[in-house]
């Protein structure tokens, strides 16, 4: 069997239509998100309603998703390494004593490749490309160094950059300048990166139709900020005129109810724009026959805040859905769970060992997540009864009941009860210590292994989250 897998960056489980078949404000989004094409396949697919990562953000989750072994607690993750920035524990390559995905299935006898523009797996010191006989990485996203010059006007500065928010975070002048500058060029709509990624996956299958079995993984880095894209797609969401608004603040209420539409538009727009270009893969899929032997899965690393709590960002304390639930849909090539929805509990790691499961892969034993689509299809119960997710020195473990949320040193709880009409309106920590107790030892044997001092240090130098109880979880 073939298999595909589609990794869009920061796609936000609310903004698919069929994971939002509710009235507009359902979940809090001014609109409903066109995204005909996703739809359709979730049609096709067994599609799984409680998918989490195993650790956050960009690199960390790729590296469990890459080798179904947990991140955290990051005992391998306190990079220092030239070429890159801190981005958070864990971000850092691949250790070499962990054989990836695509080194597994190239054992197995499949060709594989790698089409991607998340330029953070390709900076000085990454290795994400490892196993993969083939990959191609599309240059210029965000603020890759791709372009030095010229230096863009400071009227196209400001029609992206309103001069408020350049005032309050004085960054984001660079940042924004940076990433005009790998805008040049963008001439016409197929010159965007979700539109080249997604049609170079596509030259990918028509010149590997000889492989006996094949395994491509697409990456695309859309709909990350910045939210640039052309302007008949925002207007599908806005038609006013006014300034643009295209990257987070990493901060709350800082923007006006027009900019925060805008913003929200723009991320709209992108969504849609994503989703056609998923089509053009998905049509040629269809054309070359593949969609008849080959199993095609998407997913996301993590969704993204854009006022969600009056906050624009991501964040792993506090924690949220928007950017911790993550959609799934696996369409396998014989029809199996076509148009079904599983409320199994999964998380990246097991979506690992579902890859290698499709492929006949046996790595019983060297993976931390297990294989789920026939236990899905069965409706027998999962293998998990919760998930933790971890993002530096902050965990958060769910269940069926509740969401526990605070530092690995047991300080700074949020539990909130997900039966409530509004969970994430209270915390409920004084009220429920046990169930404090019990998620927070939990979430402590995830790990696996002690954490590490410099993630302990690390929780002690946090500020606690506004409204986090003052008890505390560890013993």
């Amino acid at each position: 069997m073939n298999i595909v897998l589609v990794v869009f960056d920061s796609l936000r489980k609310d903004c698919i239509g069929c994971y939002n078949d509710g009235p507009p404000g359902t979940p809090a989004w001014p609109w409903k998100v066109k995204t005909p094409h996703l739809d359709r396949l979730a049609a096709e697919s067994l599609v799984f309603d409680r998918a989490w990562p195993e650790s956050l953000p960009t690199l960390p989750t790729r590296r469990a998703l890459y080798t179904g072994k947990r991140v955290y607690p990051f005992d391998k993750g306190d990079f220092r390494l030239k070429g890159d920035f801190v981005g958070a524990p864990g971000w850092g390559p691949i250790p070499e004593d962990q054989p990836t995905l695509a080194e597994r299935l190239k054992e197995a006898g499949y060709r594989t490749g790698l089409v991607a523009d998340v330029y953070h797996m390709f900076k000085p010191s990454k290795n994400y490309w490892r196993g993969f006989e083939q990959w191609t990485f599309l240059r210029g996203q965000e603020i890759d160094p791709c372009r030095s010059g010229p230096e863009p006007s400071e009227e196209l500065i400001r029609r992206y950059l309103p001069e408020p928010l350049e005032r309050a975070v004085p960054w984001r002048r660079q940042f924004v300048t940076t990433a005009l500058k790998n805008m040049y060029g963008r001439d016409r709509e197929e010159d965007y990166y979700n539109a080249r990624v997604l049609i170079e996956a596509a030259r990918w299958l028509e010149q590997n139709r000889d492989a006996g079995n094949f395994f491509l993984t697409v990456e695309s880095f859309d709909p990350h900020e910045p939210w640039f894209v052309p302007e008949h797609y925002r207007r599908m969401y806005d038609e006013t005129d006014g300034p643009e608004q295209v990257i987070s603040g990493y901060a709350t209420d800082e923007m006006s109810p027009e900019l925060l539409r805008r913003t929200q538009a723009n991320y709209s727009g992108l969504v849609t724009m994503c989703d056609r270009w998923f089509g053009h893969l998905v049509e040629t899929m269809r054309v070359l026959g593949m969609l008849e032997n080959t199993a095609l899965i998407v997913t996301t690393d993590h969704g993204h805040c854009i006022g969600d709590g009056g906050y624009v960002g991501k964040r792993g304390y506090p924690s949220g859905p928007a950017v911790f639930e993550v959609p799934l849909f696996i369409r396998h090539p014989d029809g199996t769970g076509a148009g079904r929805r599983s409320d199994l509990l999964v998380q990246h790691t097991d979506l690992a060992a579902q890859v290698l499961g499709l492929a006949g892969v046996d790595a019983a034993g060297e993976l931390d997540g297990e294989s789920f689509f026939d236990q899905a299809v069965a409706g027998k119960p999962g293998h998990r009864d919760h998930v933790t997710v971890a993002w530096g020195p902050n965990l958060t473990v769910i269940d069926e009941a509740w969401w526990l949320n605070c530092k690995v040193d047991g300080t700074g709880v949020l539990l909130r009860d997900r039966s409530a009409a509004d969970p994430f309106a209270a915390n409920v920590a004084d009220d429920h210590r046990d169930e404090v107790g019990r998620l927070f030892e939990a979430g402590l044997a995830d790990a696996g292994a002690e954490i590490p001092a410099y993630l302990m240090e690390m929780a002690r130098k946090q500020e606690d989250a506004p409204g986090c109880s003052a008890l505390a979880a560890r013993k």
